[in-house]
């Protein structure tokens, strides 16, 4: 019932020529917060209105360290399990319910009190009202130009800038991050990869511009640490706007060759790192890349029960072992609010290729980041369900996410990436250069 009340009109996802106009755009920052969501809380009173989100790191944090729980008293209001989901189905994706039915005496969403959390530095809301009457996307949508720093489209008109809002949203100036991925087995065996990664954020530079970036997105490197036969490898990768204009280029140094080569798959359905085949390179981040495979769809919005505020996952306090579980995430670990989030149907184009024909991307209305993603295959049938384990990393400030999993609901498996609970905590802004994210920089570090 919920979700039929709040449903829009469907619109097309035929990349849009025209503008947000000033009188929409005033309502940024009014009506709506300034990266377009409603402000005020729902009718029922289970989503509160916006009120800025964290605005200063917790009692007992001290930047450096694990991120501390903000609501460390708060108790779940309720429980999502097999024997009552569908009491809730109206706020429940097809995929949560297939993951729900494919472990029925495991699997559970323990549901708490709404917290809209999502705050970004005030330059990034700046950045996003003036976006939302200059910025366009290219003439094939497959890139987006007049924005600068911010959010390009908070005022999306069809689904293929609400997907833009997703690949472009802030998550920091920069980024260091040193994390663990499992993929158990259906008996939950599994084995940690230990990755290092950095990211320098083009776009999110301040003064950088869509035309000023040299169409260089994001500057990316990533090193394996462990197990030892996959240690020393790098992936340095280079993120364009427009991938259509100049697909994404990476480059690879693997140990036992000890040579830098070029990387040609890197990017779409191919395999991602150490992901025993369990998730596809654009599955990182919940969604990643080119968008020139789908067409795209903007549903509408909908009450969904999301991952978010997920500080128990984050936290030191629990290892892997407590974590990683047969079938899936330890529940117990887990946090589901109730938010509205942008539905976004993204369907195969005819004549290409993907191994998910069909996906549906549910994304928080407070940030842009992609919660849930349902993966459908040929038959038309569940296959692989996303979830981002949201948490506002209120040091910066920036919501985004301390990991994320992908479950197989057909082989029973699942992957688990960006866990940082067994090594340092992520940094933020750091210092980074240009110079360190090149293929010569990569052949040096891989000669050490």
């Amino acid at each position: 019932m919920q979700a039929a009340a709040l449903a829009l009109t469907l619109v097309a996802a035929t990349p849009a020529a025209a503008k947000v106009t000033a009188a929409e755009a005033a309502r940024l920052g009014a009506e709506l917060t300034p990266l377009g969501a409603t402000r005020a809380g729902n009718e029922s009173g289970t989503i509160p209105a916006w009120e800025g989100g964290i605005k200063e790191p917790p009692p007992g944090y001290r930047r450096g360290e694990h991120l501390v729980d903000p609501f460390p008293g708060d108790k779940p209001l309720f429980t999502i399990t097999a024997d009552n989901f569908r009491k809730y189905e109206a706020n429940l994706t097809p995929g949560q319910i297939a993951v729900i039915q494919r472990y029925p005496k495991t699997y559970r969403m323990p549901v708490y009190q709404t917290r809209r959390t999502a705050s970004l530095p005030p330059r990034i809301y700046e950045r996003t009202i003036a976006n939302a009457t200059t910025a366009m996307l290219t003439e094939d949508g497959n890139g987006v130009v007049n924005a600068a720093e911010g959010v390009p489209f908070p005022i999306p008109k069809n689904g293929l800038e609400a997907v833009w809002n997703h690949l472009l949203r802030y998550r920091g100036k920069s980024a260091r991050v040193t994390s663990g991925q499992a993929a158990p087995t259906a008996a939950g065996a599994y084995v940690v990869v230990q990755i290092r990664e950095q990211v320098l954020w083009g776009y999110q530079q301040p003064g950088a511009t869509t035309d000023n970036i040299d169409n260089k997105l994001a500057y990316f490197l990533q090193e394996v640490l462990s197990p030892a036969r996959l240690a020393g490898t790098f992936v340095l990768v280079h993120e364009t706007l427009n991938q259509a204009a100049e697909p994404r280029k990476a480059w690879v140094y693997n140990p036992g060759q000890r040579r830098v080569r070029r990387a040609a798959n890197v990017g779409y359905d191919n395999p991602g790192t150490g992901s025993d085949g369990q998730r596809t390179n654009d599955q990182a981040d919940m969604y990643n890349g080119a968008p020139d495979r789908y067409d795209w769809k903007l549903v509408g919005k909908r009450e969904i029960y999301i991952p978010y505020n997920s500080y128990k996952l984050a936290s030191d306090r629990y290892r892997y072992d407590d974590i990683l579980k047969p079938g899936h995430v330890n529940p117990d670990l887990t946090r589901y609010e109730l938010h509205r989030v942008w539905v976004v149907e993204a369907t195969l184009k005819e004549g290409t290729r993907h191994i998910y024909p069909r996906r549906t991307f549910y994304l928080d209305e407070d940030s842009w980041q992609i919660a849930v993603a349902d993966q459908y295959d040929a038959r038309g049938d569940i296959w692989r369900v996303s979830q981002s384990w949201i948490v506002n990393h209120y040091q910066v400030p920036v919501l985004w996410q301390t990991g994320t999993a992908v479950y197989d609901v057909q082989n029973g498996r699942y992957v688990a990436k960006g866990l940082t609970n067994e090594s340092e905590a992520a940094e933020f802004d750091v210092p980074l250069e240009r110079r360190k994210f090149t293929p010569q920089a990569l052949r040096r570090r891989g000669r050490r």
